[in-house]
């Protein structure tokens, strides 16, 4: 008699599709508790302030989503995200704290906050495109710290803006579980608008707008589409971001956090959601990490530090960012590729990298 694994064997050398045999499943049902382990588990073992860093962590993730749709899906780039953060940050904190409204209403006014001003972009995207579009984002960065950041009525001026967590979510812990909920809705949205022809039409601009035209397809109005999903993700992480920390201040959202957003995308992986959530906790997480490695690992006892932790982010994104834009184009997401291809049920193929086609000019800047 035959065992499972001989009949499976047999039915592949046939030429039937691959099934995983029943060890096979158990093994991946291993590796999904150990993730759900760290995902569910891990975060509500540590003290509070350590939940409310994996909570930044998955807001991270929904920011790199957000810029994933410019430059992974329609090849816009955005040098100026940290305005659409900053906006749906102060719009959420403004209404829960100063209107009294629901954290459901100032969350959805923060979302629609990100598409207008997203969408806006999107306008002036439709006449400049590439390297010129680029320094359009980052002046409406550069517009935002100096101007819209400065209205006391929003912002609080110099105060800054409190911003409480929702009712019965007033604990760090709980409140990761809502940015996971909410995480889990961006990536079910995103998957959603990729398999439709709204989705493909979308990496169809990405390649070239005037052929796509040529195919039926609307420029301006998928090009409308794609800025204001990516400002509706953003207006949402923004919304987070503030209510994570409980007071929320201009100086926050520099040109330094939009490189961050950017390094943590690109680095994460272009059109890949596993890399950009990849992408976005590792850097949220970098530095925690880091005093965990020194205090905790085998550099306990060393007797000094040759890099603080700020520094050092500031030095291992850059690198992080050119080795994949030489060594591994499509970033962390195209490494994982076989992994995760593997969990799906399909066979293990460290060859495995998917498109060939995410290169470097995928930044156009």
């Amino acid at each position: 008699m035959a065992t499972v694994d001989e009949r499976t064997e047999a039915a592949q050398a046939a030429g039937a599709p691959f099934r995983p045999s029943t060890g096979g499943w158990a093994g991946r049902g291993v590796v999904y508790a150990v993730v759900a382990f760290f995902v569910l588990g891990f975060p509500m073992l540590r003290e509070p302030f350590e939940a409310a860093l994996f909570s930044r962590a998955a807001i991270y993730a929904i920011i790199a989503l957000s810029l994933n749709v410019l430059i992974g899906y329609t090849g816009q780039i955005s040098l100026g995200h940290q305005a659409f953060v900053g906006l749906g940050a102060f719009t959420s904190a403004y209404m829960v704290t100063v209107q009294e409204q629901p954290f459901g209403i100032a969350i959805a006014v923060a979302m629609l906050v990100g598409a207008l001003q997203a969408g806006v972009l999107g306008l002036i995207s439709l006449r400049v495109r590439g390297l010129y579009f680029a320094l359009v984002t980052l002046s409406y960065g550069l517009l935002a710290e100096s101007s819209l950041f400065k209205i006391n009525a929003l912002t609080g001026g110099g105060a800054g803006q409190p911003a409480a967590k929702p009712a019965g979510f007033t604990s760090d812990h709980r409140f990761y579980y809502l940015c996971l909920l909410f995480l889990a809705a961006v990536l079910w949205v995103d998957w959603r608008m990729m398999k439709t022809k709204g989705g493909r039409a979308l990496l169809a601009l990405r390649e070239n707008p005037r052929v796509a035209a040529t195919f039926g397809v609307d420029v301006r109005l998928y090009t409308l589409f794609a800025f204001a999903v990516a400002g509706v993700f953003a207006g949402l992480g923004g919304a987070l971001f503030a209510h994570n920390d409980g007071h929320i201040a201009s100086v926050t959202f520099n040109f330094q956090l939009a490189l961050l957003f950017i390094i943590m995308t690109v680095v994460g992986g272009l059109r890949s959601r596993t890399g950009c959530v990849v992408g976005g906790g590792f850097f949220a997480l970098l530095g925690w990490l880091l005093e965990r490695v020194h205090l905790e690992g085998p550099l306990e006892h060393f007797p000094f530090r040759p890099l603080s932790v700020e520094v050092f982010e500031l030095v291992i994104g850059p690198i992080l960012l050119l080795a994949t834009l030489t060594l591994f184009p499509g970033g962390i997401g195209q490494q994982l590729r076989p992994i995760t291809k593997w969990l799906g049920g399909h066979r293990f193929d460290v060859h495995d990298r998917g498109e060939k086609d995410v290169q470097i000019t995928d930044v156009r800047a």
